[in-house]
């Protein structure tokens, strides 16, 4: 796990990610299904999230890792304190 936001994008760049940085939900915000035009790998610093792909559901804590390829049709929901990730996004063009 990164010890701070500079290590973990310092290691996401140099594995090629695009960008890298930080989102933060409010309590209990759910965002229904949908994709992105990008991967993703993320780190979950603070709070708790459900992240649900198809018709798996994953409860991420901080320390927790996620990885959502280009295009992956999926579902988050924020626990009651929130949630705050960082993310690295790749795009592919």
């Amino acid at each position: 796990m990164a010890l701070n936001f500079d290590s973990f994008a310092a290691q996401q760049r140099a594995i090629g990610c695009d960008e890298v940085l930080e989102r933060k939900w409010n309590p209990g915000v759910v965002a229904e299904t949908h994709t992105h035009p990008f991967s993703v790998r993320a780190l979950v610093v603070q709070g708790e999230m459900w992240l649900t792909v198809g018709e798996r559901t994953r409860h991420l804590r901080p320390g927790d890792t996620f990885e959502l390829e280009t295009g992956v049709a999926h579902a988050e929901r924020y626990g009651p304190e929130g949630a705050t990730y960082w993310v690295a996004r790749t795009s592919r063009t």
